[in-house]
């Protein structure tokens, strides 16, 4: 019994002083893409945890660089992310995603992107490489949202790009 106690009492001080640092910077950010049929457009949404952008703009550009404090490096940010997400079209041509802007909400960046008008792809192919060239365990997560619901690709380790089928050779959208 004593033995137990003394290991729970250690795991919870290991937890207190270094389960906050590891908690800290979450290297993880969410992107999604919305075929808005509504507006005519594809709305691309990239989530970054503010703390993460704080210390990757001062790797990035330089040891001053503010993402709090200055709209300049909110918008540097926002390029650096748009440069490093891509998609291209089932024909492998790149669809061009127009930078719309940035926006700090709570504890978290958004840069958005946009590509007018909707176009009838048959499938895409998606890049996501920001962070991931500072920090090797970055994972980019990119939430499709198209009339089937949501399908998910995950970008981690050594993966680069990944595709998905949005429709089927004869127009019909295909099955989840």
């Amino acid at each position: 019994m004593k033995t137990a106690r003394t290991v729970f009492l250690l795991l919870a001080t290991a937890f207190f002083f270094f389960g906050p640092v590891h908690a800290h910077q979450q290297k993880l950010a969410i992107t999604r893409l919305v075929f808005n049929e509504r507006s005519g457009s594809l709305e691309v949404m990239h989530r970054f945890y503010l703390h993460d952008a704080e210390h990757a703009v001062r790797q990035l550009f330089d040891t001053t660089a503010d993402i709090l404090a200055t709209e300049e490096t909110r918008v540097r940010f926002g390029h650096y992310v748009s440069e490093l997400f891509q998609l291209r079209d089932e024909s492998g041509q790149i669809i061009a995603l127009d930078f719309v802007g940035q926006e700090i909400e709570g504890n978290h960046i958004w840069v958005y992107q946009e590509h007018s008008p909707l176009e009838n792809w048959q499938a895409l192919s998606v890049r996501h490489g920001a962070l991931r060239e500072i920090w090797p365990e970055q994972t980019n997560m990119v939430n499709i949202e198209y009339k089937a619901g949501i399908r998910t690709l995950t970008f981690f380790e050594s993966i680069d790009e990944l595709s998905l089928t949005l429709r089927a050779p004869d127009g019909h959208q295909t099955p989840e």
